[in-house]
């Protein structure tokens, strides 16, 4: 078995997880502490990859990436490579297909928090970053944990928006769903099972070792 796409994935995963991880945290963040009439607004842009068929959202971002958008070329003027049809590509796009699985976990996870822990935080002079990183952040290790385990086996399962902006390119692009659809179309039934078998292993023992450390993280309410 060819073990190209299952590290492709897992090398896709993990990019967006941080990635994410570091967009995300702010946007959940200012999303559970804010008053602003945005609010709404912002949460549904975060949520629209829930609700959009992928081959929606990937038509449109692979029209938003491609050479003659501004963004794709911009990016092919600062690299030489055209963002369609490359890792770079379907990291983007999973960046935009993962997002709610970030924001949402971690958006619930500051608002159950409330207020009065800041309250003590600012009444020993913390700064709003120094709130954040030593009170928000320790305090929500359960959503954090939801968050992260929730992106990553979501950007393993993705397919629509993957084979929309990425193809189907050996060593690129071809990740785990698009090689079991491949595998599918050409009758070779054993490797798909095969990989399949992964994955639905894969997930399951994800799932066991999330429950798990819940138990050791129980959630906080303010």
């Amino acid at each position: 078995m060819d073990h190209g796409p299952v590290w492709l994935t897992l090398l896709l995963a993990t990019v967006t997880t941080v990635g994410l991880l570091l967009l995300g945290t702010p946007v959940a963040y200012w999303l559970a502490r804010t008053k602003s009439r945005a609010k709404p607004v912002v949460e549904a842009v975060t949520a629209l990859p829930l609700v959009l068929p992928p081959t929606v959202l990937g038509f449109y971002l692979l029209v938003a990436l491609g050479p003659l958008s501004p963004v794709g070329g911009f990016w092919l003027e600062l690299t030489g490579e055209a963002l369609t049809f490359s890792f770079s590509g379907l990291v983007v796009a999973s960046l935009i297909y993962s997002l709610p699985f970030m924001v949402q976990p971690l958006a619930s996870a500051f608002e159950a928090l409330g207020d009065g822990p800041f309250e003590a935080a600012a009444s020993l002079r913390a700064s709003p970053l120094a709130a954040f990183v030593h009170v928000a952040v320790p305090l929500s290790a359960r959503g954090f944990l939801t968050a992260i385990v929730l992106t990553f086996t979501h950007t393993i399962g993705e397919f629509g928006v993957v084979l929309m902006v990425g193809g189907n390119i050996p060593g690129e692009t071809r990740v785990v769903s698009i090689a079991i659809y491949e595998h599918v179309e050409t009758l070779r039934y054993a490797e798909a099972h095969a990989l399949s078998a992964g994955l639905v292993l894969f997930s399951f023992l994800v799932l066991v070792l999330v429950y798990a450390l819940n138990r050791r993280f129980p959630p906080h309410v303010g």
